[in-house]
């Protein structure tokens, strides 16, 4: 399953350092995602609160659809995520949950995380933490073992559970942002089948940035990029531009390096353009013997601003003080 991977960036200085050097080996991989630029919580708890309002996004990936394995299915992926701003503590929080089919094994994670923001300068520095719990369960009928062990069940299934932390930070100079972050710092292992299937879930960290710009007639330019590691072992990388008129109509591509090229698009609804609908295509163009050649990704995005009651002082005006 080619899923994730990221490296340094010399910004920030002991946050970023901090995050960037964390140790790490090389193992499972996260869910991957075209659309990674709208989803920036999952990668970075700095996110959580970073735009006002309230925030709430849905997401369903086919990665590789009609794929024939061992097991006849497709990896599917969902993701949902949500957050929130306290303006005035300059803090955000946000929830995660994904749930990540592969094959055999079912992962899911649900975390919660707090974000700090404070002005730096000309632009904003976000620091983000995030816990949670991640669920692994394997189907034993669906897997096929080369040298069958005595200790893997043959049929049913097995589900462990272990504690899961991240951390990150971003700043934002509002035409330009960059970011790092970590997950799986303290890489939680899984042992199936009397310990005779071990697995660890390797740190993964991000780097991601982007440029926005503004040019004539309402239109909106993005380029972007997410760098991808494990454990600093395997790396990978997405880079995309997209363009957006009137904050309502949306479209770019994007590469995924030795594996894809895809294309993004996306329609705002509702006066306010606080719906949102996307979709993105990946047409497979790096081992395609090993893979089918599409996936599909379908997104839904709502934006709730926040209320803020203003009180106007109203004139009182009474024949007593009239002339």
């Amino acid at each position: 399953m080619d899923k994730l991977k990221t490296p340094s960036l010399r910004f920030l200085p002991i946050l970023l350092l901090t995050i960037l050097f964390a140790n790490s080996a090389f193992s499972q991989q996260d869910a991957q995602f075209t659309q990674y630029m709208y989803n920036g919580l999952f990668y970075n708890p700095a996110f959580a609160g970073k735009e006002k309002g309230y925030n709430f996004s849905a997401l369903h990936r086919t990665q590789w659809a009609n794929y024939s394995g061992s097991n006849g299915t497709a990896p599917i992926t969902q993701l949902l995520t949500a957050s929130g701003s306290l303006d005035n503590l300059n803090l955000g929080y946000g929830l995660t949950f994904v749930n990540d089919n592969i094959g055999p094994t079912t992962n899911q994670e649900v975390n919660l995380s707090v974000g700090y923001h404070k002005r730096l300068r000309r632009g904003v520095l976000s620091i983000g933490l995030s816990g949670g719990i991640y669920s692994s369960t394997i189907n034993y009928d669906e897997l096929s073992l080369v040298n069958p062990d005595p200790n893997v069940p043959a049929t049913g299934n097995e589900t462990q559970m272990n504690v899961n932390y991240g951390l990150g930070a971003i700043y934002d100079r509002g035409n330009f942002y960059v970011g790092a972050s970590t997950k799986h710092l303290n890489e939680p292992g899984f042992d199936f089948g009397d310990g005779s299937i071990e697995n660890q879930l390797k740190n993964h960290s991000y780097l991601n940035a982007g440029y926005r710009i503004r040019t004539f007639a309402f239109l909106t330019i993005e380029p972007s990029f997410l760098l991808k590691t494990v454990s600093f072992n395997n790396f990978s990388y997405d880079l995309s531009v997209i363009a957006t008129h009137n904050q309502k109509i949306s479209g770019g591509i994007a590469y995924r390096g030795e594996e894809s090229v895809s294309l993004i698009l996306g329609y705002s609804l509702l006066k306010d353009n606080s719906l949102r609908i996307g979709y993105a295509f990946d047409l497979v163009v790096g081992g395609v013997e090993a893979k089918s050649p599409t996936s599909h990704e379908f997104m839904l995005t709502y934006n709730l601003p926040q209320i803020s009651r203003e009180f106007q002082r109203v004139i009182q005006r009474t024949p007593r003080y009239r002339f």
